[in-house]
């Protein structure tokens, strides 16, 4: 018996959604072309041509300018710096937060569940958060940028519905075997738990090296700024040659150029880092997002 996509209708719609998903896709891509070609385009060429996929003149301009100044270099530290550590410590918290709350025996595990289902649906809001950061003595810290955000609440139940899908003969065997709760979680848990890592690593430290609103309510000093918060200035300034503290007077290459020029290097780290992550990311986004 023939299956659906051995029929002629089977297979027109295969090709349709072929091109249609093709054609989302160019629609995505097409703007970051632009980009990339607008980075190393010439002045003349950014003021006169409205759109373009390629330059007629390649120049590096944009990329010497903005490599030559001490502030940008410094910021792209800070993120790299921050993104790393804040990844680690985030993915720690809630590893060790989610398996406790995946052992049924655990106590008061039906009180936490419901403070973490609170937390999902109910934040502080800005404003206290602020007031909470303030208070603990963090502003102008880079742990103002990684503490607040350490635990998300909705990603803490998937990896915990996850958790609680394993068989639980692993964790009763290693216990037989003599083996601590903390060494089933190092040495049995995480192993297995591969996809979820990969997936989770990838957005936090997407979500860190994008995020320039924790910067903008916690950092004054703008030695300390993170690349997303030097990028918002660029983009916001009326030349972007102005918003970069070292510069030559003598000459400044286009303001469009530095902006494409900076967003190209803000964004490659993470399309370098993405394919290291990609075989388990598919696996990792559906795992534990069924059973609760």
């Amino acid at each position: 018996m023939a299956t659906l996509h051995n029929t002629k209708a089977g297979k027109v719609f295969d090709i349709f959604n072929a091109l249609f998903l093709a054609l989302i896709g160019l629609f995505m891509v097409i703007p970051f072309i632009y980009v990339i070609a607008g980075s190393f385009a010439t002045e003349l060429e950014l003021t006169t041509r409205s759109f373009f996929l390629w330059p007629n003149e390649i120049s590096l301009d944009s990329y010497r300018f903005i490599f030559s100044t001490n502030t940008f270099i410094r910021s792209l530290l800070v993120t790299v710096g921050v993104t790393i550590v804040g990844t680690l410590v985030q993915l720690f918290c809630t590893f060790t937060f989610a398996y406790p709350l995946s052992r049924k025996h655990l106590k008061g595990r039906n009180t936490l569940l419901n403070l973490v289902i609170f937390a999902m649906l109910f934040s502080g809001g800005m404003i206290p958060t602020f007031i909470v950061v303030k208070n603990l003595g963090l502003i102008n810290s880079y742990w103002a940028l990684i503490l607040p955000i350490a635990i998300n609440p909705f990603n803490l139940m998937i990896i915990k519905n996850f958790f609680q899908e394993m068989p639980i003969e692993l964790e009763e065997s290693a216990k037989m075997d003599g083996c601590t709760e903390l060494g089933i979680l190092w040495k049995i848990i995480l192993p297995l738990s591969k996809p979820v890592i990969a997936t989770f690593t990838l957005f936090y430290a997407v979500g860190i090296w994008n995020d320039f609103m924790s910067g903008l309510l916690y950092i004054n000093d703008s030695a300390k700024w993170p690349i997303q918060l030097l990028l918002r200035q660029i983009t916001m300034a009326s030349s972007g040659a102005n918003a970069l503290a070292s510069m030559d007077p003598n000459y400044v290459p286009p303001e469009q150029g530095i902006k494409f020029a900076v967003i190209i290097v803000a964004t490659l780290p993470i399309l370098i880092f993405y394919p290291f992550l990609q075989k388990h990311f598919a696996k990792g986004m559906l795992i534990g997002s069924v059973k609760g």
